[in-house]
């Protein structure tokens, strides 16, 4: 056996040995996907058989993530295929899982409710499907409660109980509704709304009746006890009818005050008392109206109304006249009875009389018409008072100038408004809020000063300043002018003293240098050799230089000397 196993191995050695590169290469990638075909056969067959607990696949990924997280909370391994589908290792466990992700409402908002009948299996029972059918129904109310604009997230329960042969023994059917308002939404407080909830849940479940419905917020109040909320109704109410007066009483008393304030400002006008007493109750007014007959209409053109009206107009007429003339009898009945007569006519009986009646009868056709009118609400009453302030003006010298007082404030003369005055912006206030006097309409419009005492204090503050201001800035200016003066003067004194000193040293230096010249002359005329200093040699070269500049460049020396005259 050995020696069969080397030879096999010395062959396979040979061969190795004689194959080009190109040949083991090709050997070496059949030989590893072999064993990579092995490998894979031997994991898919030792795999378990995962059973989805979605049937859908679960596109968003937040939501996938969300599913698979709470899985793990149970421990249970999930595994997610690459189209997305959430798989759990066994039924029972889907089961299970899909029971706690309805519940919690983790399933996806795309998802079908009804997908959990879309699995045909040949071992699936009737409790099972009613199972389903319950599940499906509530998740649906569940989307179309939670799809409302004033709800943000929604839980709802359905107990449909199993249906028994007598009707008297047959259990309701039940549903109870949590629900987590919007941020700003008024559906706990609005009856409608909440209404409108038992409806759908009404329509969407079969039996289910508004006495077996709860619905109440995440603290537990119940919000569709109607019963109990007629108080609630009725402060709902006034709560309604008094916004409604505030902002009939915002708008006419915005209006006004815009009127007035833009004449006469809005310091003198600052506010404006407004009352509107309204009566909000229903009432429904029938009204039978008798009016004239036009029959000629009003010309627009004409400045003037001439159009003409009849109170009626004759549909027909008829005459009749009676005439008798002779003795009037009275018969009194049998005798020995008493008659019937009259004790008026007693005493015409048997007497000769005339008498002549004319009778006309005429039918009059008019215009007529009922009026039938619901109204609701209606004004009572409205009041307002304004209060206009005068003018306050500041008394001015012959000077122009403010008039102070003592104490330094400014004085001041008030002006009031004129009577006339009053009564126009009465009227214009009467017209803004459409015055009628038959309902007991009150406009008063009063001229009475506002207390402006902060106000000319901080007046009389400022004016004490500008005149502190001014008063410094005068001093000041007065000081620079004084520190000017002197500097000028400092400057001049100085400039004629040090021109005096420049004198006198020029003076000086001229002498020396003619006291200098004059020996020199001396010791030539007399032949003697005069030794110069050093100082002196200097200042020779220097006049010999100047001299010699000045016949070279006149101008320049020109300027040079003008320049000098000029700084001194």
């Amino acid at each position: 056996m050995n020696e069969w196993f080397a030879k096999l191995l010395e062959r396979i050695k040979g061969l190795w040995s004689k194959w080009t590169l190109v040949q083991k290469l090709i050997l070496v990638g059949i030989v590893v996907a072999a064993v990579a075909g092995v490998a894979a056969l031997f994991a898919v067959s030792s795999a378990p058989s995962a059973v989805p607990v979605i049937d859908s696949a679960v596109t968003d990924q937040a939501a996938r993530d969300r599913i698979v997280t709470r899985l793990n909370q149970e421990g249970v391994h999930a595994t997610v295929s690459s189209t997305g589908v959430v798989s759990v290792p066994d039924e029972a466990t889907a089961r299970r899982m899909r029971a706690i992700l309805i519940r919690e409402d983790l399933v996806p908002s795309g998802t079908d409710p009804w997908a959990l009948f879309d699995r045909d299996r040949w071992t699936i029972t009737d409790f099972e499907r009613n199972v389903n059918l319950r599940r499906s129904i509530t998740q649906m109310v569940t989307e179309h409660v939670k799809a409302l604009d004033d709800v943000d997230d929604a839980n709802v329960t359905l107990v449909m109980p199993e249906k028994t042969l007598f009707q008297a023994d047959q259990n309701p059917v039940t549903a109870s509704v949590i629900i987590t308002p919007k941020p700003g939404s008024d559906i706990l407080s609005n009856r409608k709304k909440i209404e409108g909830i038992q409806k759908i849940l009404k329509f969407a479940v079969e039996g289910l009746k508004d006495d077996n419905i709860v619905v109440t917020d995440t603290n537990g109040n119940i919000l569709n006890d109607f019963a109990g909320m007629q108080d609630l109704d009725r402060l709902e109410l006034s709560k309604r009818e008094q916004k409604l007066i505030t902002s009939l009483e915002a708008q006419y008393r915005a209006t006004v005050l815009k009127a007035l304030q833009q004449i006469y400002t809005s310091d003198r006008v600052r506010d404006l008392n407004l009352k509107i007493s309204m009566d909000m109750s229903k009432k429904a007014i029938q009204t039978e109206e008798f009016y004239p007959i036009t029959i000629k209409p009003d010309n627009p053109e004409t400045p003037y109304d001439d159009s003409e009206f009849a109170k009626s107009i004759t549909r027909s007429q008829s005459n009749s006249s009676t005439k008798w003339e002779g003795t009037g009898f009275n018969p009194e009945g049998p005798s020995g009875v008493e008659g019937q007569t009259p004790p008026a006519f007693k005493d015409m009986s048997n007497l000769y009389g005339k008498v002549e009646q004319q009778t006309l009868t005429q039918n009059e056709e008019i215009n007529k018409r009922n009026i039938q009118e619901e109204r609701s609400p209606t004004i009572d009453r409205v009041s307002v008072s304004v209060n206009i302030d005068g003018r306050w003006q500041l008394k001015y010298d012959d000077k122009g100038r403010p008039v102070a007082k003592p104490n330094g404030s400014m004085e001041r003369e008030y002006v009031p408004i004129p009577d006339d005055e009053l009564r126009k912006a009465q009227a214009l206030v009467q017209d803004a809020i459409g015055y009628n006097r038959n309902r007991g309409d009150s406009v008063t419009v009063q001229n009475i000063q506002f207390d402006r005492s902060r106000q000319f204090a901080d007046e009389d503050a400022a004016f004490l300043r500008q005149k502190q201001f001014q008063q410094t800035v005068l001093i000041a200016l007065a000081g620079l002018a004084v520190l000017l003066i002197s500097f000028i003067v400092f400057r001049v004194i100085s400039r004629e003293l040090e021109r005096r000193r420049r004198l006198r040293e020029e003076e000086l230096s001229r002498q020396h240098q003619m006291l200098r010249e004059s020996a020199l002359r001396q010791a030539e005329e007399e032949g003697v050799e005069v030794s110069m200093s050093v100082e002196e040699r200097k200042r020779m070269e220097l006049q010999e230089n100047a001299i010699n500049m000045a016949k070279e460049h006149p101008e320049d020396v020109a300027q040079l000397i003008r320049t000098w005259l000029l700084e001194e």
